[in-house]
């Protein structure tokens, strides 16, 4: 699949434009596991000089999302699913510290979150789906009351929303994710914390499962074309 990208216009942070625009592509499966990019393409795609394509592929090769490729170029780096359980342990961590924290506060998440995350959804928009889900856990942080969790969180968010967007490309997931969370911020309204502390915790682990068992399905044929 070709991926998408819209052309950008100069400002001072160009690079960071780039680089956003490049991560979600990764993030939405634009750019698959092992394509190759080069900066050269990307300049010409994105209607932007060298470089700021050349420095932020510096910092997604730094992150971890692109290795460098034979000959020339670089390419994504796969989905490995050891990688993907240390993101949903230390995810889920925070996340069941934050939901226990802000059902102790009753706090109230905004209902027009899990709505927007209906409709998000319902649709095609891959960045769209990630976006809602982020802003999602992201006020879960804000309403525990610790701003340490939020920031936290923030230093993964790179890598989850890969593994989140690995997830959402599964549609039969898709409804299924907003049904828990809304049953996460109803046992937060009511000041459950241990069971809207369960229930983050199962959320982790069932888009853990998920994506491992989606990438069991990939791997598992593409061994089985090289054996002798």
């Amino acid at each position: 699949m070709t991926a998408q990208l819209v052309k950008l216009q100069a400002s001072p942070d160009l690079v960071d434009q780039v680089y956003r625009a490049l991560l979600d592509a990764i993030s939405d499966g634009s750019f698959a596991p092992g394509e190759r990019v080069t900066q050269e393409d990307l300049a010409e795609r994105l209607a932007v000089s060298r470089q700021p394509v050349l420095q932020a592929l510096r910092l997604l090769k730094k992150d971890g999302l692109l290795l460098d490729a034979p000959g020339r170029g670089l390419l994504v780096a796969p989905l490995d699913p050891e990688s993907i359980g240390w993101a949903y342990e230390v995810r889920g961590a925070l996340d069941a510290l934050a939901a226990r924290l802000a059902a102790q506060r009753r706090a109230v998440i905004d209902p027009r979150l899990v709505e927007q995350g209906r409709r998000a959804a319902r649709g095609r928009n891959i960045k769209a789906m990630i976006d809602a889900d982020i802003a999602f856990h992201n006020a879960i942080a804000a309403a525990s009351g610790n701003p340490l969790i939020a920031q936290s969180t923030q230093l993964h968010w790179v890598h989850l929303r890969r593994v989140m967007g690995a997830v959402l490309q599964s549609s039969p997931q898709r409804g299924a994710i907003w049904d828990e969370h809304a049953a996460i911020a109803a046992a937060i309204a009511a000041g459950d914390a241990r069971r809207a502390t369960a229930l983050v915790e199962l959320h982790g682990r069932r888009a853990s499962e998920t994506l491992r068992e989606r990438l069991s399905n990939v791997l598992q044929p593409a061994l089985k074309g090289r054996s002798p």
